[in-house]
C-alpha cells in the first residue's frame, strides 16, 4: 500500500524517499524507536547480546527498527517483538526477501510494520540496500551495531548515523572479532555498552523486571527440574536462557 504521509524522521536523510509503501500498522511510527543492525553471521555471544538488548527495549515499549536481513537484523526483530518492530526492506513488498526470513516477515506484516521505498516487483539491488540502510538509521533515535566487519553494510549505516547526528553504540568483543565496530570505537564514533540495564537507564528507561511477578521465573525457582520446566513452558525456557534470565546446570534451572 502506498502511504501518502510525511515521516519527520526521514527528513534527516540525504534525500527523502521518492516512494514509500507499507504493510502493517503505521501507529508504530509514533513510538520511540531504536535501530539495531549488524552482521549476517553473528557469533553466539552476539546473538545473545542482540536478543537481550532487543528484549529490554521491548519491555520499555520502544520499537525496534532493522532491515530484516539474516543474522543480527532477524534476531532484533524477533526478540523486539513482531508487534513492536519496524522492518525496512530493500525490495517491493510483494517479495519476502531473504526467503529464510519469509515467516518472520509475514509475522511483522500481520503484527508490526514493513516499509519499502520501492514498488511491487522491484528486486533488491546493491543500491536498494543502501537506501534501506539509510531509512533504518533515520527511523531510530540511536543506532546500535552489535557486530560488523570493516567496509560492511553496517559500517555504511554508521556513516549515515554520523551524518544525521545520531549516537552510535556497540558491544565489547574479543580481539579478533567485529573489526568494524572496533574501528568505530577507536575513532570515537561509537560508545560501548558494558551493562545493558545501566545503558537503558542512561537513556531514561528502567526495565529491570520484578522477578517475583514473572510466572516462568517463579516456577523455575521453585521446581528447578529442567525437563519439568521445558514441559510446562516449552520454547520460552530457551528464550529466557538466551536472554540471560536463567542458566542450566546439571539438568537444573538456575534463575539469575
Amino acid at each position: 500500500m502506498n502511504v501518502d504521509l510525511h515521516i519527520d524522521k526521514l527528513d534527516d536523510m540525504s534525500e527523502y524517499p521518492k516512494k514509500l509503501n507499507y504493510i502493517g500498522s503505521l501507529k508504530l511510527l509514533q513510538k520511540k524507536a531504536i535501530s539495531i543492525v549488524g552482521t549476517r553471521k553473528p557469533t553466539q555471544y552476539t546473538k545473545n547480546m542482540t536478543a537481550t538488548i532487543a528484549s529490554k527495549f521491548q519491555e520499555a515499549n520502544v520499537a525496534i527498527v532493522s532491515g530484516v536481513a539474516m543474522g543480527v537484523d532477524a534476531i532484533a526483530h524477533e526478540y523486539g517483538g513482531t508487534n513492536n518492530t519496524i522492518a525496512v526492506v530493500a525490495n517491493g513488498l510483494d517479495i519476502r526477501y531473504p526467503a529464510i526470513n519469509r515467516n518472520l516477515i509475514q509475522q511483522i506484516e500481520n503484527n508490526g510494520l514493513v516499509l519499502s521505498g520501492y514498488n511491487e516487483g522491484q528486486k533488491a539491488t546493491k543500491y536498494s540496500f543502501v537506501l534501506r540502510n539509510e531509512i533504518v538509521v533515520a527511523l531510530g533515535d540511536i543506532l546500535i551495531i552489535t557486530q560488523a566487519d570493516k567496509n560492511s553494510g553496517s559500517i555504511t549505516s554508521a556513516k549515515f548515523a554520523k551524518a544525521m547526528g545520531k549516537q552510535i553504540y556497540t558491544i565489547p568483543h574479543r580481539y579478533e572479532e567485529s573489526q568494524g565496530t572496533k574501528e568505530l570505537i577507536q575513532n570515537g564514533d561509537a560508545k560501548v555498552i558494558y551493562d545493558i540495564d545501566e545503558f537503558l537507564i542512561s537513556l531514561g528507561y528502567n526495565t529491570k523486571q520484578n522477578k517475583t511477578n514473572d510466572r516462568l521465573l517463579k516456577y523455575c525457582k521453585k521446581i528447578q527440574d529442567y525437563e519439568k520446566c521445558v514441559k510446562k513452558f516449552g520454547n520460552k525456557i530457551f528464550e529466557y536462557e538466551l536472554m540471560g534470565k536463567i542458566k542450566v546446570e546439571n539438568s537444573k534451572i538456575i534463575v539469575l
